[in-house]
């Protein structure tokens, strides 16, 4: 490892630029590691590149546990795919709808589709959108409250379960800034555990998430709209409404589709899933001892339960008629090709943080931090930061790969109860997605909602700040206890303050 001082952050800086700039983070993970390897073995371009496709990319990509979870990755992208587009999820939605006779039944019973639907942060907009639109058209609530329902159980809920996509990505993050830490702390809890395991531990810390979810039944239930989401709710109960996109950018499933479509087609290969997972997990040990468990092993387990609910869920789309079984098995391997963008990140962000490592960026940061910062401020501090560059860049998942490689070693060497330190990670990328006009999920959550994404942009801002201010004070508080209280400190201030500006606003 080299010690090059302020040039070990150049990488990152470098990477984060670029992504702000062009909106693209391939591309400012790809030059920040150019430049890394530039740094490291002088300025020849040629031999650069070829050093930087042998020693990190190849080394990278092929490293066992980290090839296991690419594997896994591509499995777990086929079957969101054929879960989108066999109808399923939406037939599912639909049965909630048979239970409806009232405003607040509307927006709980979205509520609850959502989040059921964790396993497709990106289809819940557009499945659960056109469902409900003509509902909540009927009773007068406005598109707007639609969208942010929407968006709250889409991106929030999916990064709260561990075993897909969202989860299984940050474990791999998670994996290269353990790997950082060196042998001296091969004895720490959090090393003997695992990524998964640390990630469970670390899912009551996601402040922001779960204020996000819990904040809409309660806004719901307590009639506690505020700011331009009051009054986009209070001129469509006078017949206002916001301007309407015209066009939906895409649907999920066609009308023949949703004829056939039944909800066995999500309960069951998701049953199917879980209970492989769990059969061939629990003999080797899961979840009480994750220490002795390989986390190849453990990777395999959840791709064999990923593959049979795909093969499981093929066969229900031909028995019901949705697609015959090469249709369906063409339509799962298209879903695994969707996925090579996501696959690309992880391979850079995994050796942006091994370029960091031997330019010593990780010991740099800590002496910036070191008596300029209190530690127990550290988790606050990238709780906002994380805002800034999602917001930035519009992705939580470039976020993360950013930030991930670099907190880690921080948190260790100061001392910050590392589930904390991961959790402010995965809330802030999830705050500024949440606040982002070029976020995926507010593009989505617009067009599903058939809402206009201004319109949606600035009804859901106020409500994402309010929640973030929350996060940032429970964060303070964990960053000196440790302790999952500070969720409940977080979640309290959330309902007392809409109570208040509901007082207010009266």
């Amino acid at each position: 490892m080299t010690d090059a001082g302020i040039l070990s952050i150049l990488p990152v800086v470098i990477t984060l630029a670029i992504a702000i700039k062009s909106r693209n983070v391939i591309l400012g993970l790809a030059v920040g590691v150019f430049s890394g390897v530039l740094l490291l073995n002088g300025p020849n371009p040629f031999t650069g590149m070829s050093i930087m496709v042998e020693d990190y990319l190849v080394a990278q990509a092929s490293s066992s546990s980290h090839m296991g979870i690419l594997i896994l990755m591509i499995f777990i992208a086929g079957l969101v795919g054929l879960m989108e587009k066999s109808g399923g999820a939406a037939a599912f939605a639909g049965m909630m709808i048979k239970f409806i006779t009232g405003k607040s039944q509307a927006q709980i019973a979205a509520w609850v589709s959502g989040s059921l639907l964790f396993f497709t942060d990106s289809g819940t907009p557009l499945i659960v959108g056109p469902l409900f639109r003509p509902i909540i058209d009927g009773l007068k609530i406005s598109r707007a409250k639609l969208a942010w329902i929407i968006d709250s159980t889409a991106s929030p809920v999916a990064v709260l379960v561990p075993f897909i996509g969202w989860g299984l990505y940050s474990q791999g993050l998670m994996d290269t800034g353990f790997k950082s830490l060196g042998a001296e702390a091969a004895t720490l809890s959090y090393i003997k555990e695992g990524a998964f395991m640390t990630y469970v531990k670390a899912v009551p810390f996601q402040f922001y998430s779960i204020i996000a979810v819990v904040m809409v039944p309660t806004v719901i239930l307590a009639k506690a709209d505020f700011g331009l989401m009051k009054k986009a709710e209070d001129d469509c109960a006078k017949g206002i409404v916001m301007e309407s996109a015209e066009v939906l950018a895409r649907e999920i499933v066609n009308d023949d589709v949703a004829k056939k479509a039944k909800p066995i087609m999500v309960w069951l290969p998701l049953s199917v899933m879980l209970i492989t997972m769990f059969s061939l997990l629990i003999p080797k040990g899961f979840p009480m001892d994750m220490a002795n468990l390989p986390s190849n092993a453990f990777r395999a387990s959840l791709s064999t339960g990923y593959v049979f609910a795909a093969g499981v869920l093929m066969f229900l789309m031909s028995r019901y008629g949705v697609r015959n079984l090469a249709s369906g098995f063409a339509l799962y391997l298209e879903s695994m090709s969707k996925i090579i963008s996501i696959l690309a990140i992880l391979v850079l962000a995994w050796s942006l943080g091994a370029i960091g490592k031997n330019l010593g960026a990780p010991a740099y940061i800590s002496s910036l931090v070191d008596g300029n910062l209190p530690p127990f401020m550290i988790p606050a501090i990238v709780f906002l930061v994380g805002g800034v560059i999602s917001f930035s860049t519009g992705s939580s998942w470039g976020t993360y790969a950013i930030l991930m490689p670099l907190v880690i070693p921080m948190a260790y060497q100061f001392d910050v109860p590392m589930y904390v330190a991961i959790g402010a990670v995965l809330s802030g990328g999830l705050f500024g997605d949440h606040c982002s006009p070029i976020s995926d999920t507010t593009i989505l959550s617009a067009t599903g909602a058939g809402c206009s994404q201004l319109d949606h942009v600035k009804t859901q801002f106020p409500y994402a700040i309010f929640n973030g201010a929350c996060s940032f004070v429970a964060y303070i508080v964990a960053g000196v206890t440790g302790s999952m209280w500070a969720l409940v400190l977080g979640i309290v201030l959330m309902v007392l303050g809409l109570f208040i500006m509901k007082k207010l606003t009266k």
